[in-house]
């Protein structure tokens, strides 16, 4: 397939904390783009094996791009960068913020691509860099949609959104972000589209645990569709755009990671459904399962709203060993007979 594209580019600075296979991805499609890249990790390890083989290991068949800059040190990653971009695992955003705060200037944009809620605090990671940054008031953008890194690494067609309060900056990350393969839409409910990114995760390991248990296609599009309308419940309590999740960071987020193969919360849930113990289920995936660091923080806000969240109930429940996978579901089936739009 052949995109056709044409922009006038006007090349950024970009520093990316963090060479997961997310920050690595956006790296490398940024650096394609003719943008002046610079991946950081804090393990000399990774960036030097990156360097030397322009291979990523969770990445498999992507070569990097050799254009990108490495570097183990976070002040030369973020000093005199245009845009700053945390892609992290959420539960080290504060941490990584942080590290950063020192070499951040007012003309800086940051980018927050991780997605969770933080416990205790219930802050989303785009609001956890305002609290960090708070004397500093930068504008943070987050960005998130249905996006696979393994795809958007390579050049597949993707969509993305660019979400802030203050459109000017939401529209500024837009047109970097965009290429030939990468479509990125605007969007001012930030707080929506953040949620949607936390807590799919929980639904995607609900449906992996479907799969895993060997039931259909029936229960899996159900699982999806109810636990959308979990999220949305929560969404609404806080303000958000109800528009916000049926559109790509809500239904389009959680369609992907709730049945992709890329998806490594679908393959834990997959797991556990099979009836691998959570300790077997983390070590075969590798990788930060999202939907576990999002659990507590669905439980306080669930009880904060005082609302009824079944399905983020349930996986709650496996997780903390309180009930086994095949017979939540038979709890599940058991709950009183509703109306299905009756509420929200």
């Amino acid at each position: 397939m052949v995109l056709l594209f044409k922009r006038e580019l006007i090349m950024k600075r970009i520093g990316i904390l963090g060479a997961g296979t997310w920050g690595t991805a956006l790296a490398n499609l940024l650096a394609s783009s003719g943008h002046e890249v610079m991946l950081w990790s804090r393990f000399p390890e990774e960036v030097n094996t990156i360097m030397k083989t322009h291979r990523h290991k969770n990445l498999p068949g992507v070569e990097i791009n050799n254009k990108i800059l490495y570097s183990c040190s976070v002040e030369e990653a973020v000093e005199g960068k245009d845009v700053v971009v945390i892609a992290v695992p959420s539960i080290y955003v504060r941490e990584t913020t942080a590290l950063a705060k020192p070499y951040l200037k007012s003309n800086q944009i940051v980018v927050t691509v991780a997605k969770g809620v933080e416990k205790g605090t219930l802050m989303t990671t785009s609001e956890i860099i305002h609290d960090v940054l708070k004397e500093k008031d930068l504008p943070v953008v987050a960005l998130s949609g249905p996006t696979h890194a393994e795809e958007v690494a390579v050049g597949l067609p993707t969509l993305i959104v660019s979400a802030c309060e203050r459109l000017q900056y939401a529209e500024e990350i837009q047109n970097i972000f965009y290429s030939s393969s990468l479509r990125v839409y605007t969007n001012q409910d930030i707080v929506g589209v953040e949620l949607c990114g936390a807590l799919k995760n929980i639904i995607a390991l609900a449906a992996g645990m479907s799969d895993g248990l060997g039931f259909g296609d029936n229960a899996k599009a159900a699982l999806i569709t109810r636990g959308l309308r979990e999220i949305t419940k929560i969404g609404l309590a806080m303000g958000a755009n109800v528009n916000t999740f049926s559109g790509l960071t809500g239904i389009g987020d959680i369609v992907v990671t709730a049945t992709s193969v890329h998806s490594r919360n679908h393959k834990a849930g997959f797991l556990l459904g099979q009836g691998y113990s959570l300790e077997e289920t983390l070590e075969k995936v590798g990788m930060v399962v999202e939907g576990l660091n999002s659990l507590d923080a669905a439980l306080e806000l669930e009880k904060k709203y005082d609302l009824q969240l079944p399905i983020i109930d349930t996986v709650a429940a496996i997780i903390a060993g309180k009930t086994k996978v095949k017979d939540a579901v038979t709890k599940l089936f058991a709950r009183k007979k509703q109306n299905e739009i009756a509420y929200l």
